[in-house]
């Protein structure tokens, strides 16, 4: 699926192949199912050669080794990465994600769909994204805060407060991007709050920006039950992912009358079809650190219950889990994709067929960037804003994305996907006309 020797226009039009080619160095499966999502939005809107070249790959992709001590001694080499996808929109913006298969391609792909995520929200951001591929439920505080500010001084080349902006991501959170504003500020010479999100209160975070991207979901999930004639009010609702979003995903729309009849994390999917007790759930999982052996409730292996019986279903955990292998048997009216490309293009096509509505990872998780860039402005402005003025203007922007994506899916006759990605494809490709090519 990668394009990079797409034909580009000259003067007059014409269609030529181009001496240069891209390299091939982000090439991965979650980056192929990006690139495929891509053209079918780019195809949607006759997207010229041109732009789909200038629009498809990272600007810039920065990869880093450096040797960490750790606490018996030994020495250990750590790679690192930092992925721009475009450098148009404004400064760049992106989580940084501490796990095992952090990867060039991986990486790249979620720069890209960041970009498409603040371009459908309409905030002045390309995407970016980065990680440290490392494990770290197997390393000690000190050795994660050693690999976190080598990291960042590492980094310092490429980033900063106007120029690219880091956040919390899987693996990572408030503590790390503590040591992150620290380690920059000690390097630059003064304190530079703006230049990570979702940092801790005392340094300039937002409280709201710890349940930013589970209530986006919520939102984006309230507007869509609205738009289909359903009620909150005993849906059914499954929700594979405990953690930091879909935990509050679970307990919100339990507030609202949902039930919510089946979660999972990582060790254990547990399932009650009259509804399971979301806040022992979660006493449960702070005092033994996973799901695993909850007694009030049926245990599932945790990619089974993406397969139970209800109106909605929230993937919440990692990528592709909703495959070409799974999709046939899905029992939903309704996916809201709370985690970042967890449905593959083979799979949408079999959703697509059997009718089920599959609403997209940039619009249903966006708040957590949409937050985040409040964050930001109050930290330029050292003028705090409103709890309640945030979450209100996050409804706002979010009811504002999903309408753009209804108009464009009945414009285009295209699923919401491709029409929410022919809405941010179509900003950011005026925007890089708009431009032009320098020199």
């Amino acid at each position: 699926m990668l394009r990079s020797d797409m034909p580009t226009s000259t003067d007059t039009d014409e269609l030529v192949l181009p001496t240069v080619r891209g390299g091939a160095e982000w090439r991965s499966e979650l980056y192929r199912v990006a690139c495929s999502q891509f053209h079918r939005a780019a195809d949607v809107l006759s997207l010229h050669p041109e732009v789909r070249v200038r629009l498809l790959e990272p600007r810039r992709a920065y990869t880093v080794n450096f040797p960490v001590r750790l606490d018996d001694g030994l020495v250990a080499n750590v790679t690192g990465y930092r992925v721009q996808h475009t450098l148009t929109m404004g400064p760049t913006k992106g989580g940084i994600r501490y796990a095992p298969d952090v990867s060039l391609g991986q990486c790249a792909a979620l720069a890209m769909w960041m970009t498409w995520k603040c371009a459908l929200l309409g905030l002045p951001y390309g995407g970016a994204k980065g990680g440290v591929r490392c494990d770290p439920r197997s390393l000690s505080a000190c050795e994660i805060e050693r690999i976190t500010r080598r990291y960042a001084a590492e980094l310092i080349p490429v980033i900063g407060s106007d120029r690219d902006i880091a956040a919390p991501d899987l693996g990572t959170g408030e503590r790390e991007m503590a040591w992150f504003v620290d380690t920059y500020s000690q390097q630059v010479g003064h304190s530079v709050p703006a230049i990570v999100t979702g940092k801790p209160t005392f340094l300039g975070g937002v409280e709201a920006r710890r349940t930013a991207t589970g209530l986006g979901v919520v939102y984006v999930t309230e507007a869509v039950l609205e738009r289909l004639g359903m009620e909150v009010d005993d849906l059914a609702v499954v929700v594979q992912g405990f953690g930091d979003v879909g935990g509050v995903v679970a307990e919100e729309l339990q507030q609202r009358g949902a039930r919510i009849v089946a979660v999972a994390d990582i060790s254990d999917g547990l399932h009650d079809p009259a509804g399971l007790d979301i806040a022992a759930l979660k006493d449960w999982q702070q005092s033994t650190g996973r799901l695993a052996g909850f007694p009030r409730a049926d245990a599932l292996k945790p990619v089974e219950i993406l397969e139970l019986p209800c109106d909605v279903l929230i993937p919440a955990a990692v990528e592709r889990q909703i495959t070409a292998q799974n999709a046939g048997r899905l029992s939903c009216r309704v996916v809201i994709e709370a985690a970042n490309g967890p449905t593959t293009p083979e799979a949408d096509e079999i959703l697509g067929e059997r009718g089920i509505h599959v609403v997209p990872d940039i619009l249903s998780n966006a708040g957590g960037v949409t937050v985040s860039y409040f964050e930001w402005v109050q930290d330029h402005q050292r003028l705090p804003w409103n709890p309640k003025e945030m979450s209100d203007r996050l409804r706002e922007l979010l009811n504002e994305a999903w309408s753009r994506v209804v108009d464009a899916s009945g414009r285009y006759s295209v699923d919401l996907r491709t029409a929410a990605l022919a809405v941010s494809l179509e900003r950011v490709a005026q925007a890089a006309q708009g431009r032009g090519i320098y020199p």
